[in-house]
């Protein structure tokens, strides 16, 4: 650890933030002795207040492959299971909802209903386009890792737990879903063939999942549509480059032909770097810029819809990026001119956490927003937070109906 602290500039050392004190404090009550746990603290070490350097810190190679590739921090082994965890399942090619809900016991009437806002009312009818937006939650990670104090303990519960995922997506009949971690890909590809959707998966390259030992894979990004309403013209997956360096965040972009209209969409989706702190906040700027040169490569022009978990409230530069993109970016939600109050809103170890994270860009040159899915309030949310027994992921879904201009 000394000879690598020797790379690192006496400026840059004493830029460290004061509450990284904490987070040293709490690795080594923690134990955190190996090697590898070490690297990752020094990395942890390095939250820099950018502000304070106009230039920008930009950290030694060396210490930003561990920021930016690592999938925990206080993870070691890697366990490479496969996704196995829903072969009790066998349902035919097709199906109806009702069919689908009773062969899997799911009980739809108990979840609290959600209206939209119609914003266009006299283009609500006519609406081309339902796009969903959705940071499940990874099972791996909310059972073994995220720590959610005031969750019931079934409410985490897989078997329990999926059939309330897949009610969510189902019951608001989206278009298009976009989705992210997503580490139960089989699941939502079968379940969702059945209703006539055909999807894309990309994993993280050092998801968190594989550092837990009862994992069912990676978990990622997936992007679902209606196979008989859509031809695919263009799809990529990316893994997103920060300074150079790829990161362990993913995008999905899909160029999309509507048959009824003839028009082109492109849907893209991501889930960008966790985590508080000047340096983490410089990193989502830098996966955002990718994600728009990406989507702009893949979109060539046409309507392009980028949803995502992007772990940034509208304070942060990423959102500035977007908001004053060549794309001519809007936010769906924000359509009072502010973005709403909350889309996650969960209880850890550390606290009670109420934050926008989650969002839908459209291009505003040739689509309009014609409605929005209302977010329940507190007190439909109730007192333990998210997630619960009635809404499965501690970030809530959002779905938006648009038509093209």
């Amino acid at each position: 650890m000394d000879s690598e602290n020797e790379n690192l500039s006496e400026s840059e050392l004493t830029n460290i933030n004061e509450s990284l004190e904490i987070a040293e404090s709490l690795a080594r009550a923690s134990q955190l002795t190996s090697p590898s746990a070490e690297k990752r603290l020094r990395a942890r070490q390095l939250e820099l207040d950018a502000r304070n350097d106009p230039n920008g810190f930009v950290p030694p190679k060396n210490v930003l492959m561990y920021l930016v590739r690592m999938g925990s921090f206080t993870s070691t082994y890697t366990y490479d299971n496969g996704d196995h965890e829903d072969n009790d399942i066998n349902l035919p090619e097709s199906m109806s909802q009702e069919k689908l809900f009773e062969s899997l016991q799911i009980n739809a009437n108990m979840k609290l209903p959600r209206c939209f806002l119609h914003l266009n009312s006299t283009q609500v009818s006519n609406s081309d386009l339902r796009v969903m937006q959705w940071n499940v939650l990874s099972q791996t990670i909310g059972q073994h890792y995220d720590k959610f104090v005031l969750t019931p303990r079934r409410a985490l519960d897989w078997k329990y737990r999926r059939g309330n995922i897949l009610s969510e997506i189902i019951s608001y009949l989206p278009d298009v879903i976009c989705l992210q971690e997503v580490d139960h890909f089989e699941f939502l590809r079968r379940t969702l063939a059945t209703q006539g959707y055909t999807g894309v998966f990309n994993p993280k390259p050092d998801s968190p999942c594989l550092h837990v030992k009862d994992n069912n894979g990676p978990d990622g990004c997936a992007i679902f549509y209606l196979k008989n309403r859509f031809e695919t013209l263009k799809l990529k997956q990316t893994v997103l480059p920060v300074w150079t360096i790829n990161s362990n965040q993913v995008a999905i972009s899909i160029q999309l032909r509507d048959i009824r209209t003839n028009k082109s969409v492109c849907i893209a989706t991501t889930h960008l770097k966790a985590r508080s702190g000047a340096l983490m906040s410089s990193i989502r700027k830098e996966q955002g810029r990718a994600l728009l040169e990406f989507v702009n490569e893949t979109s060539e022009g046409n309507a392009a819809v980028i949803c995502g978990d992007f772990n940034a409230e509208p304070t942060e530069p990423v959102y500035e990026l977007f908001s004053k993109s060549s794309l001519n970016l809007g936010s769906a939600y924000a359509y009072n001119g502010e973005e709403p109050e909350y889309t996650s809103w969960k209880v850890r170890e550390e606290g009670e956490q109420r934050q926008t994270l989650d969002y839908i860009f459209y291009t505003k040159n040739n689509l309009q927003v014609n409605s929005v899915l209302k977010f329940p309030t507190g007190c439909e949310i109730g007192e333990c937070r998210l997630p619960s027994l009635i809404y499965p992921s501690d970030h809530l879904s959002l779905v938006c109906d648009m038509s093209f201009k």
